[in-house]
């Protein structure tokens, strides 16, 4: 198959870049700043020769959008509402405009759509959307509404011979330095993975094998189609899911943070600590309910897993250090 990337040059294009790339696929990538091989400029607002790459794919997953690993301040939730609408936008314009679309359109979209809550588990037709629980931060009903909108945009687009999925995607755990596993293994490296705020708001995530696993068996399912949620049926508290992760790692030391240390480590970092304080309590109704099933269903043994790659990874980097620096002797 053919399948486009629009905004593939993150971690979790990276995820899908190379798993589809192995599995024999023809993999294009469209970028701001193509630097490799299949990768094709575009700007992510207007229709351009880039489309050409759309017309006659197979599939096209949009992961485009500004990362959500900053401030939020005004001007970046600004960035990141224009960057995923308006990549949605022109992506279904190309689409439409295809003498042959693609069969199917995913769509990334997140879980962060969901409510803050504690009681009971979001899934795709008994969860509750975000947006105007009592006493929260306005920037995390803007969050919402960037999903919301994110989502919209998909849907008005006029393409009626391609399906298309929205990817209410929960974090994707990947051993990649830069990702959001590498940020929490990092802060259990140092001690400071315990409980924040005292560790009760629920971590959804979903292992990378799961993700790639998941993306596939959507793209075979003709008959799925609207918001899927990608999130392992595991979630767990905050405090829980450090546990585990630190057992993975071997470190018994652990701090916990009050929310204003969570505010200066969020600070610190260029950050946000909605990452760390929302409760995202999301499982995968539809997955499950089309006979998809998890390889890494619980926290610890998806943990397990990536810290061993995490280790084998940092082993093969040790190893060819040394030989680096012996050719730059020569």
């Amino acid at each position: 198959m053919k399948i486009v990337l629009p905004g593939g040059t993150g971690q979790v294009g990276g995820v899908l870049r190379r798993a589809l790339a192995a599995a024999g696929h023809e993999v294009v990538v469209l970028t701001r700043h193509p630097e490799r091989d299949g990768e094709v400029p575009w700007d992510g607002r207007t229709l351009g020769p880039w489309a050409e790459a759309v017309d006659g794919s197979d599939v096209v997953i949009n992961l485009a959008g500004r990362s959500v690993s900053c401030r939020y301040t005004d001007e970046n939730l600004r960035a990141m509402m224009d960057s995923r609408v308006d990549s949605a936008r022109v992506v279904g314009e190309a689409i439409a405009a295809a003498r042959k679309p693609p069969r199917v359109w995913l769509q990334m979209s997140t879980a962060t759509i969901y409510a803050h809550r504690f009681d009971a588990p979001n899934d795709e037709v008994t969860g509750a959307i975000g947006g105007d629980e009592p006493g929260l931060p306005g920037y995390w009903s803007y969050s919402v509404e960037i999903a919301r909108n994110w989502e919209r945009e998909q849907e008005r687009a006029a393409t009626p011979d391609t399906r298309k999925v929205a990817l209410r995607s929960a974090m994707v755990m990947s051993p990649d330095r830069g990702g959001v596993f590498d940020y929490l293994l990092w802060l259990a490296r140092l001690g400071l993975g315990g409980p924040v705020a005292g560790g009760a708001q629920y971590v959804s995530w979903i292992h990378d094998r799961d993700f790639v696993r998941a993306v596939e068996f959507l793209i075979d399912r003709d008959d799925i189609t609207g918001p899927v949620n990608l999130a392992a049926p595991g979630p767990l508290p905050q405090r829980e899911f450090m546990r585990a992760l630190r057992g993975a790692w071997g470190m018994p030391v652990w701090l916990p943070a009050t929310r204003w240390m969570a505010e200066v480590g969020a600070f610190v970092l260029r950050s946000d600590t909605e990452l760390l304080l929302k409760s995202r309590r999301v499982v995968p109704g539809r997955l499950r309910d089309a006979g998809f099933t998890f390889e890494y269903g619980a926290w610890p043994s998806a943990a397990a897993d990536l810290v061993r790659r995490t280790r084998q990874t940092r082993r093969m980097r040790q190893t060819r250090q040394p030989l680096r620096m012996q050719r730059a002797r020569r």
